[in-house]
């Protein structure tokens, strides 16, 4: 009886945080929802890919991969203090001269481009999870630069509602400094539960741009899914953003596996000046939703991009590869491709006025 009234108080107490916890967003309203029917990628309340994608990993095979996905291994992250750029709040405040950007690990940027600043994907907390206890926290103690040194944000742009690129206490902070929040459909509802202003909100379907200024937007596809809860899977829309300013054009992946979608976008939107691609974080279980390190390279020259930066490693650990496979893999393939690649250090300007190259392998231990 003992042991029937702990799971009983268990299921409870889950199904209470599930319902009342502010992280797990809210589902899109009745009237969206008929709105999303009208899309040939949306049927019976869910959004799909455009190709075939396995999603069908047993429960059995999932809870038979949870020791290993917690194991202890101390090769998935580093050892040694990673090198951080800081960068001091004035730096990014007042007219800048070329497009730059500042990596936080992961898939998080801070772009500057015509005059706007623009934050992508701002999962800036430290567990990519909807409680501490439910993740592993980020490798590096601080990051290039505090939320609330930010400067004025014209634009939050967001690719799928996931923990480790939505975050709940990161948009907490940026609410009252953000102009406008750009995001797929769908997920302005986690957005509208959370306190942010309906008219500051934005929703993309696959294929729709915007112009905002001198900037043209455009959401494109990924191959990928979306959901914070425990039965909410595929009822908003992910994917990836297309940035095409006056002088420069860039493309940021979102998390995707590989697909034709990357030579659709590339044809229609390319060349590119800049692509951040999704490289990290994959397992054979899960090969649709995200690309291997080989992959990654392949994308890049689909998209007809200049050079490629990979992203989506370096912060966390949400697989059980080493934490500088994708790097070392992913530098391998563009060399046998013959397609340009950057790495920088996390909270270094990556300056588009200039040459993009790798100027040190800071992964490597000291």
């Amino acid at each position: 009886m003992t042991l029937l009234t702990i799971l009983v108080l268990l299921i409870v107490l889950v199904f209470l945080f599930v319902q009342f916890s502010p992280q797990f967003g809210a589902a899109p309203d009745k009237s969206s929802q008929l709105r999303y029917e009208q899309l040939p990628y949306y049927t019976d309340g869910k959004f799909s890919n455009l190709i075939p994608t396995n999603m069908d990993m047993s429960t059995g095979k999932a809870i038979r991969m949870l020791p290993e996905f917690f194991k202890n291994d101390p090769a998935r992250r580093p050892d040694f203090e990673i090198p951080i750029e800081k960068r001091d709040s004035l730096e990014l405040t007042g007219p800048v001269a070329a497009t730059r950007l500042v990596w936080f690990g992961h898939s998080a940027f801070l772009l500057q481009i015509d005059g706007k600043t623009i934050l992508i994907d701002p999962m800036l907390g430290e567990v990519p999870s909807p409680h501490p206890l439910l993740g592993k926290k980020r490798f590096s103690k601080e990051l290039p630069i505090a939320i609330e040194k930010l400067p004025k944000i014209d634009l939050v742009m967001i690719s799928h509602d996931h923990y480790d690129h939505l975050d709940y206490g990161s948009i907490q902070k940026l609410m009252g400094k953000t102009e406008r929040f750009l995001v797929p459909l769908g997920v302005a509802a986690h957005f509208e539960r959370w306190g942010v202003d309906k008219s500051a909100i934005q929703e993309f379907a696959w294929w729709e741009e915007a112009q905002i200024d001198s900037l043209r937007l455009a959401f494109t596809p990924s191959r990928h899914f979306s959901g914070r809860g425990l039965n909410d899977r595929f009822s908003t829309l992910w994917g990836s953003w297309v940035i095409q300013g006056a002088e420069e054009n860039l493309y940021f992946s979102g998390d995707s596996g590989y697909g034709p979608h990357f030579s659709e976008i590339g044809e229609k939107y390319g060349p590119f000046d800049l692509a951040m691609m999704e490289c990290g974080q994959y397992n054979e279980n899960w090969a649709d939703i995200h690309m291997a390190p080989e992959e990654t390279a392949q994308a890049a020259a689909d998209l007809n991009t200049k050079v490629f930066m990979p992203i989506h490693w370096g912060a966390f650990t949400l697989a059980m590869h080493t934490w500088t496979d994708p790097v070392e893999r992913v530098q391998r393939k563009a060399e046998a491709l013959d397609q340009a690649i950057v790495i920088p250090k996390i909270g270094s300007f990556i300056d588009l006025s200039s040459e993009l190259k790798t100027r040190e392998n800071w992964w490597v231990k000291p």
